[in-house]
């Protein structure tokens, strides 16, 4: 696995090797922590890292922390401070995926709420061959846990359990990527991304009450369909079958940016190569990110702008 030469961690840059927790923390025992996956696009043209939506990401995190109810958490400047920091001092020049995560310290047990820790890494990350090619994918047996049990808006550490079991099962099955059913027999999201269909020129999603994450990408698609690319978007439930009758379909979510689906269930997709919505959507998206196109400015925090403010 790649390497980074700094870490942030609880308010400190220090070398990769030397960001430590103790394995009886309850971050260890017990997987009691929050994170977001953020991404940084560069644009050498510009000599410029953007951050995509970075505001948005920490009121989600800010938001877990709230129902895990941890004890002092670290406030929005702290957190936004943390990832520009960890940029700056990396230095990278090219795309990175960042992982900002806070959890639980120290020694307790199932139930404690403190002490709160804060790490922040970032990774360089290439351009995915799925996001170019496509990718196949399999509904698995596992299904999400509802609202009630394992709240899925909630990022936690132990919520990918459940994604993890599933991403095993569909590779032993020769897909891909998983899709996975909600409690409800509808179709819920990926283990980490979350899915939209293209059919009859309509883009269908499950919607947010179908025990999915609600994911800040899912918000930019929705939004670029809508009002820059004319397309009609229903979020709705969807049933396995109808997943069968899409013209084209794909993944989107900060890991898998915007990536297309090929198959399901070993049923090819229109003809089997990414479909022309889903081509349209990332060329506007990645313009968007890189900073290529003024649209959306504010979804872009630029690392030298931040750090001409901060001097």
């Amino acid at each position: 696995m790649a390497e980074a030469k700094y870490i942030w961690l609880n308010g400190t840059i220090v070398p990769w090797a030397d960001a430590r927790v103790h394995v009886y923390s309850p971050a260890v025992k017990y997987g009691v922590g929050v994170f977001e996956g953020i991404r940084g696009y560069f644009n050498p043209r510009m000599n410029e890292m953007f951050v995509f939506r970075l505001e948005e990401h920490l009121r989600r995190l800010a938001y877990s922390m709230r129902v895990m109810r941890f004890d002092d958490p670290p406030g929005h400047e702290v957190l936004r401070g943390a990832v520009l920091e960890t940029l700056r001092a990396n230095d990278f020049r090219e795309g990175v995926h960042i992982r900002l995560s806070v959890y639980l310290d120290g020694d307790g047990e199932q139930g404690a709420t403190g002490p709160v820790s804060t790490v922040c890494l970032a990774l360089p990350r290439p351009n995915s061959k799925a996001v170019e090619n496509g990718v196949t994918a399999g509904v698995v047996s596992w299904r999400r846990p509802e609202d009630s049990a394992m709240p899925m808006r909630v990022k936690a550490h132990a919520n990918y359990h459940n994604g993890r079991l599933a991403t095993l099962e569909a590779k032993a099955n020769g897909h891909g990527a998983a899709i996975i059913l909600s409690s409800h027999g509808k179709v819920a999201e990926g283990p980490g991304m979350c899915l939209f269909l293209i059919r009859d020129g309509q883009a269908i999603t499950p919607s947010v009450t179908s025990d999915i994450l609600e994911s800040i990408t899912r918000d930019a698609v929705i939004r670029l369909l809508r009002d820059e690319l004319g397309v009609p978007v229903a979020e709705r439930d969807v049933d396995r079958t109808e997943l069968y009758a899409a013209d084209e379909a794909f993944f989107a979510g900060t890991a898998w940016e915007v990536t297309p689906v090929t198959a399901i269930d070993r049923l090819v997709l229109g003809d089997g190569k990414p479909g022309a919505i889903t081509r349209r959507l990332q060329d506007l998206f990645f313009a968007i990110a890189h900073g290529d196109s003024n649209a959306h400015a504010a979804w872009r925090t630029a690392l030298s702008a931040s750090a001409r403010a901060a001097a």
